[in-house]
């Protein structure tokens, strides 16, 4: 039986990243320790805009494409800044979900773009609200921005008939459709579904994905698999900006992956979050019953929209007394979301996540709501 919690203990819903106890530290220490021994020269040089070479080689093995169609970076946030630095200019149209994560938000807002939300549904972006857009041909979009697995924020996943409809809408319409799924390999139930890039017929699917999430937040390891064309100019983008990413942590990340290691810290990760994923459902079941949400069957997050009439806003505030945080809704949209929050559930044990629903419940009812 687990100690009982300090009654004013801070829980924080906020920060999508595993907390340390699911983290392979030895694994990690090992991988270290390996990787120092057997290619010190390559690890412990600058090297080059690419990426460790072994590293980057592994990943094309894995998505089944040359290496030269991958580019690994410090972490899938820079890649994705390359990508908008390379295709967006200001006054270019660009697709995202509504809503979608705040940093790409931020990023494509900083670069000046027309940016254009696209409903969200529960089995991914509304690809009918999608094609009338582009058929009224006011939009021309040079790029779409697509989550697919557990999506950020809201924990949705692209149905496989969407995939479809968007691969097709990208060659119509001539746009590159950004496939940002770092969360793939954190599915704990259900079936998988091939990638976008891997049914792309015609070139137009650049895809990222993050060790981050897999491996340890701390490592900032990411890449980018697209059409070589597209890959050596963000090359050139890299070479400019760094002239190498993390060599240290590239190189142990290698090994991580090459060992098998990797395999059984996914297994762990996934237990967890499973098990922290059911721990919120039937805390806001019993708290809050008036939440709407949709049970994600893998990743971080939780979407939660409150009755209407619910300011976050404030809501924030009175849970931030009650020593309880999560990023409000309104983050990740341009407009609305004013009772809408996300939960991270990735960091927090069972235990805490039951007592900090239990304090937002608290929270919701000091502000007059339907708490019960």
């Amino acid at each position: 039986m687990l100690p009982a919690m300090a009654s004013n203990a801070p829980i924080s819903f906020a920060r999508g990243a595993p907390s340390l106890d699911i983290i392979d530290a030895e694994g990690l220490s090992a991988a270290a320790t390996a990787a120092f021994a057997k290619d010190p020269a390559g690890t412990f040089a600058y090297g080059t805009s690419i990426g460790y070479v072994p590293l980057r080689a592994f990943v094309a093995e894995q998505h089944g494409v040359a290496p030269e169609q991958v580019l690994v970076t410090n972490g899938s946030m820079q890649a994705d800044a390359f990508l908008f630095e390379l295709l967006v200019k200001p006054g270019d149209d660009v697709i995202v979900e509504s809503p979608t994560y705040d940093r790409t938000l931020l990023n494509l807002r900083q670069r000046g773009a027309n940016v254009h939300m696209i409903p969200l549904e529960t089995d991914g972006i509304d690809v009918d609200a999608l094609e009338a857009l582009l058929a009224s041909g006011t939009v021309t979009p040079k790029l779409a921005h697509i989550i697919p697995n557990f999506q950020n924020p809201a924990g949705y996943t692209l149905s496989a008939e969407k995939r479809a409809r968007l691969l097709a809408l990208a060659a119509e319409h001539d746009f590159i459709l950004f496939e940002d799924d770092p969360y793939i390999a954190i599915r704990f139930e259900g079936e998988g579904m091939p990638t976008m890039r891997s049914q792309d017929g015609a070139g137009k699917v650049v895809y990222a994905s993050s060790f981050s999430k897999t491996v340890c937040p701390g490592i900032r390891c990411g890449y980018l698999v697209g059409p070589q064309a597209i890959i050596d100019q963000v090359k050139a983008l890299a070479t400019n900006t760094y002239i190498s990413p993390n060599m240290v942590a590239q190189s142990i990340v290698n090994e991580f992956c090459r060992s098998g290691a990797i395999d059984r810290s996914i297994e762990t990760v996934k237990t967890a979050l499973r098990e922290r994923r059911d721990a919120v459902v039937a805390a806001l079941e019993r708290e809050l019953p008036e939440a709407r949400f949709t049970p994600p069957q893998g990743g971080y997050f939780m979407w939660v929209e409150l009755p209407d009439g619910t300011s976050v806003a404030e809501l924030e505030g009175a849970a931030r007394e009650r020593g309880v945080v999560f990023v409000k809704g309104t983050d990740f949209l341009l407009e609305g979301g004013e009772n809408t929050l996300r939960l991270a559930y990735s960091g927090v044990t069972p235990e805490e996540i039951d007592e900090g629903i239990t304090r937002l419940a608290d929270a919701v009812r000091s502000l007059g709501g339907v708490a019960a």
